[in-house]
């Protein structure tokens, strides 16, 4: 017999312990609730908009989305919408291009904002504090009222290359730049500079510690900027639609070309809408295990 027992006393319970995540926060059952249902608020209109593309234009217009749900047997499911998209629109050309614009588009952004965020960060040179400022406030500068300027420049009236890949290339570089070179840098600047130092002493050029050192380092900000960069040009469409003809447009101008000014072709857009964002979900699948943890790093500091 126990002492609790034989005092009369109820025995104490052992408190139950907390469960712990793999980096060693205890779980939250607040946050758990929380996220799940901001996930489902999130996912509520993409099921819609998956549902209605598959729906007749009578059907969507003439009853929601969730009735098809509800009563999925005697909904009018049909694939004719797709069939409209893949048959009225060049789309496989419009995925093509909207490859070819948003890779490079991704890429240049990142090569010349990680040259400059290593400068920023490990060389001293006269005015290099203001020198960032001044860049990074560029950031605040709504990119539609460079529209103008930039028409001039790149139009017949400047050097000719409206139209061209090359120049949305130029503007959405342009337009990425500050904001790549302001994660970079502050993201590089949570790296040991022991590292650096000692590349130094043992006769490494700059060239060499950015290249074998800083770059692999930094590669969780830099697949995180690429996941966001890439999706900002893919899903782009003023850039595309002042600066492309309508022989290499991209997908989503040619998605918003199929809604008339009626609303005619609202159930095209729906279908089309799908088989634009196949690539985006690809890329940003791949890169998700970067992608938090390249934000907040190099968000924390600077």
């Amino acid at each position: 017999m126990s002492a609790a027992t034989a005092t009369g006393a109820k025995p104490v319970k052992p408190k139950k312990q907390p469960t712990y995540m793999k980096d060693g926060r205890p779980r939250s059952v607040a946050s758990i609730v929380v996220m799940i249902v901001l996930a489902l608020l999130w996912t509520i209109p993409t099921l819609g908009l998956l549902v209605t593309s598959f729906r007749p234009r009578e059907d969507a217009a003439t009853s929601g989305w969730w009735s098809a749900i509800l009563n999925p047997f005697g909904a009018g499911w049909t694939l004719e919408n797709y069939g409209g998209v893949l048959q009225g629109q060049d789309m496989a050309a419009g995925l093509l291009n909207s490859i070819v614009v948003a890779v490079p588009a991704t890429i240049l952004p990142i090569m010349f904002a990680a040259f400059a965020a290593y400068a920023f960060t490990f060389l001293e040179f006269p005015g290099r504090d203001t020198l960032f400022v001044v860049i990074v406030a560029v950031m605040v500068v709504p990119i539609q009222v460079a529209f103008q300027p930039m028409l001039d420049l790149l139009g017949p009236n400047g050097i000719g290359i409206s139209g061209q890949f090359v120049a949305v290339w130029l503007l959405h570089t342009g337009f990425g730049m500050p904001l790549c070179l302001y994660t970079l840098r502050n993201y590089m600047s949570t790296l040991p500079t022991s590292v650096v130092e000692s590349a130094k002493i043992d006769g490494a050029s700059h060239y060499q510690t950015f290249w074998r050192l800083v770059a692999p380092m930094s590669m969780p900000a830099i697949a995180a900027f690429a996941t966001l960069q890439f999706l900002w040009v893919w899903n782009d469409l003023l850039i595309a639609k002042l600066f492309l003809n309508p022989s290499n447009t991209t997908i989503i101008v040619q998605l918003q070309q199929l809604l008339g000014t009626q609303g005619q072709g609202e159930e095209l857009v729906q279908a089309g809408a799908f088989i634009s964002i196949i690539i985006p979900v690809l890329v940003f699948f791949a890169l998700q295990r970067f992608f938090v943890r390249g934000l907040t790093s190099g968000a924390v500091k600077g």
